[in-house]
């Protein structure tokens, strides 16, 4: 059994290639020109290598550690082959993502196995955090769990009502407390009704205002108080949605985030509209965060959980 077999369905197969398809070609087209003509991978390779990760959005202090790994096996391999190169690129970027406790799921799996699971969802405006939850609520929905949203985004205009269309198009229950309240009160309340209603998850919204550092933390630290006074074990995860089409931006919401909550785990959005998926590797080495989940198209099963094999494979195939 292939490995795509084991992991993927064609159709998803299909939608991770077809969202990686503007990263891939820019990625290796540029290593196809860079080793052009040179039969052994040299300095001025690595140092076209390097250019080429940096512009994909890996980031800096990444490159540095992949480039230094790929120079320690030249220096044991005088005459390593550029052909080879690919290969290599490829498995050290698939045991960086090990590293740095990206695991590879095979479901979308709760983080719990107390119920209610309680997760809160943060992330900046724009980067398709309501989204997000209403995707992830329905591969829950389709394994036959019972799930609430609660609409803890209170002060962006519309995004309570673009949380409940999308508990009505999963069919799945909607708690909210209306516009301009306190979203902290609307998390305990959640936890509350998915409690009482035996619910098996709870997906709760958070806003998305990144006006100073200071009621960032505040805010996130009260909404995360707020559930744990109601349930000592909650919040269960804290999924960061960052969208991949901001580049090294995204790696910046991630520093904000990162310092005003215990992050346990990154979704990264919009991968098809962008050439910088290399943030992908970036961000999981920087922050050792695990990616969970990889939006690759609007539809509502084209939010995927992230494999990083399957991803590498996907960013390296012909």
């Amino acid at each position: 059994m292939s490995f795509f077999s084991k992991f993927f369905n064609k159709e998803k197969k299909e939608d991770l290639d077809k969202g990686l398809e503007k990263t891939k070609s820019s990625f290796l087209g540029k290593i196809g020109k860079a080793i052009a003509g040179k039969a052994v991978v040299d300095e001025e390779v690595l140092d076209e290598l390097e250019g080429i990760l940096i512009s994909s959005d890996v980031g800096l202090d990444t490159t540095v550690k992949i480039i230094e790994r790929i120079e320690e096996r030249v220096a044991h391999d005088k005459y390593l082959n550029t052909s080879e190169l690919n290969e290599i690129l490829r498995d050290e970027i698939v045991q960086l993502l090990a590293e740095n406790n990206t695991d590879d799921l095979e479901s979308y799996s709760l983080p719990t196995t107390e119920a209610p699971a309680i997760i809160l969802v943060v992330g900046v405006n724009g980067v398709g955090k309501t989204t997000t939850i209403g995707k992830l609520a329905h591969q829950y929905k389709k394994q036959g769990l019972k799930v609430v949203m609660g609409a803890g985004d209170t002060f962006r205009a519309a995004a309570v009502d673009q949380l409940k269309i999308w508990s009505e198009r999963v069919g799945c229950d909607f708690y909210s407390k209306g516009m301009n309240t306190d979203p902290a009160a609307v998390a305990f309340e959640t936890v509350e009704y998915a409690i009482e209603n035996k619910c098996d998850v709870a997906i709760i919204d958070t806003a998305g205002r990144l006006h100073t550092k200071f009621n960032l933390m505040k805010e996130l630290s009260k909404i995360r108080n707020s559930v744990n006074k109601k349930m000592p074990t909650a919040p269960h995860e804290v999924l960061l949605v960052l969208d991949a089409t901001t580049g090294q931006n995204a790696v910046e919401q991630a520093t904000h985030f990162t310092k005003a909550t215990d992050v346990s785990a990154l979704a990264l959005t919009k991968l098809d509209g962008t050439a910088k998926g290399g943030v992908a590797i970036g961000i999981s080495d920087q922050f050792s965060i695990p990616i969970k989940y990889i939006g690759v198209g609007e539809g509502i099963e084209q939010l995927q959980i992230f494999n990083k094999r399957a991803f590498v494979d996907s960013l390296f195939e012909e």
